[in-house]
Formats: structure tokens, sequence, C-alpha cells
């Protein structure tokens, strides 16, 4: 994909990131350099303490300011290979001092040393814990949202089916930024050649075969494991969805989209011009990136009441 298709806004920024890995030397490498990152307990008012679950840890941002009595489980990105929770702090703690929430965030197990369902058990696990403790938090257990970014953003739709299904307290809401859905798209060999900026279809195979623990696009798939592959939609939470619409996962987002308003479900898509995969974490001043978080609060505000 040539940089001039890119924002002008992003170009200087994007031009410079490598496509992500899709062997498991380089991801070995990148989760070494990410759990050698220094971590903070505090960030702008926004006191951060882990708690250690069964099976998972989860990461809580609490504003030192008023809470607004709702909260926001938050599952990272990172292909279901790469990534810790403590990687999205400062965008945890501005959602836990903007928006006056508690926000927990999910350090789940990674493939491919713990593929399906072990990401997934975890986020459930979490969403069961917040929900037992949310009295004891200051919170309403029926004013908390789900949300994720890339593979969090999966994690979050799938997360939302489970509940869904499971007939307890739902979430307020799912808001998933830039979220991978379909692992039909990356068995769709004629997008190599687009050779999507950040993350292209390569790599998109190498991370659904990863967490699957196999091929995309066959025919069969575990329930839960890939949220478009589910036929019924009704009954889930409303729904907000950002995307790049020169991104690898603009079709599927869409169609996603599409199938919960198909199903009664109030969704939101939010496109941004001209914009690659994640682009809001590498150039967060741009104002492409300002008028995505201006919207995505403005959903978690009125489905929060907050």
């Amino acid at each position: 994909m040539k940089i001039d298709q890119i924002h002008p806004e992003l170009r200087n920024t994007v031009r410079f990131i490598l496509p992500f890995p899709h062997n498991r030397t380089l991801v070995a490498i990148l989760n070494l350099l990410i759990n050698l990152a220094p971590r903070k307990s505090v960030i702008n008012g926004v006191k951060i303490t882990d708690k250690q679950l069964e099976n998972t840890t989860v990461r809580i941002y609490r504003p030192e300011g008023k809470l607004s009595g709702a909260g926001l489980l938050w599952i990272h990105g990172g292909g279901f290979i790469i990534g810790r929770a403590y990687i999205n702090d400062k965008l945890c703690a501005a959602y836990s001092k903007d928006l006056g929430l508690v926000v927990v965030s999910v350090d789940y197990r990674l493939a491919p040393r713990f593929p399906f369902p072990a990401a997934f058990d975890d986020c459930f696990e979490a969403w069961q814990w917040f929900q037992n403790e949310a009295a004891t938090m200051g919170i309403d257990p029926e004013l908390i949202a789900i949300s994720g970014q890339s593979s969090g953003g999966c994690l979050a739709a799938s997360l939302a089916q489970k509940i869904h299904d499971e007939g307890s307290v739902e979430p307020a809401a799912q808001a998933l930024l830039c979220p991978t859905l379909d692992d039909r798209t990356a068995a769709n060999y004629e997008l190599d050649a687009i050779n999507h900026r950040i993350w292209n279809n390569k790599s998109n195979r190498f991370a659904w075969s990863a967490y699957l623990g196999q091929p995309p696009g066959i025919p069969d798939v575990p329930e839960y494991a890939v949220p478009s592959r589910r036929e019924n939609l009704s009954g889930l939470p409303p729904a907000w969805i950002s995307v790049g619409d020169v991104e690898l996962f603009y079709e599927e987002a869409s169609r996603y989209c599409e199938h919960l308003n198909e199903n009664g479900v109030d969704c939101r898509l939010h496109v941004t011009p001209m914009a690659p995969h994640g682009f809001e974490a590498f150039v967060p001043k741009a104002s492409i990136t300002q008028d995505l978080f201006k919207a995505n609060y403005q959903f978690l505000r009125e489905t929060l009441k907050i």
C-alpha cells in the first residue's frame, strides 16, 4: 500500500512503521521487550493496581476524583500473540480519569502457547470477577461496558455473545476499536498483494492460525472463537465500532455492524478516512484520532449514563 493512500496527518509516522511480524521468533522478541518495560502505579491522578485471579491477572485503574458509578472492562490488542495489560496504561487511565470509570484490563494468556479458548476464558473470568466486585468498587454492575482494540475487540465481541447466552447481567455496551472479527479474511490470499500498512493479511493469517490452533477460514470453528461466524446477534448490547477505510478489517467490521443492526442491535460505525489499522495508538494527537475518541467517549457516556 502506497503512503499517499494514508491520511496526511499520519504519513510521517506510518511510513516508518514495519508490518506486524508473522513468525514466532520475532513475536517472542517483541514480548520479551514488552515484559521489560517499566510499570507505573499512578498516571495522571489514576491509581493502578494488579489483582491475581485464578487463571489470569487484571489491572485496575481507579480515578482519584469522583466516580461515575460505571465501569469498563478493557481488552488489549496484539493479534492474540503479543502484549500485556499495561501496554494500554495511558489509554485506560484516560478512560478512568475523563469519564470517572473504574477500568479493569485483562492480562490474558497469549497464543500460540495458549490457543483458544485460553484468552477468551481469561476475559470471561475477568468479567465475572468484575461483576462480583462491582458493588465494593462503587459501581453499578449493570453499568459496565466491555471494550477492546484489534484482537481485543474480537475478544470483547465474543465475550458479549457468551455473556448473553449465559443469561446473566449483560454489558451496558460494547465498544470495539479496529476489531478483527472474521478469520475468513485471513484465508483470502488475494488480499496479500495489497500489503496493508501496519497490519497486513500475512500477519493476520499467522495470528488467526496461532489463536485458533487451525488454519483460518475452514468450515468449522469453536463457538465464540470468531464473532462474525455467529448467525443470530439479536439481544446483544448496543455497539460502537471504529475502523479505518484503508485497513484490512474495514469490510468485516462494516459487515458485522450491518449484521448487528439487522438483528435489532443498535450499532454505530465510526469510519476514519485514509486510516490504517490501529493508527490511534501511533498518532494520538492527530485531529482524526481526537475525532475518533470524541465519538467513542460520547457513546460510552450515553450507554453508561454518565
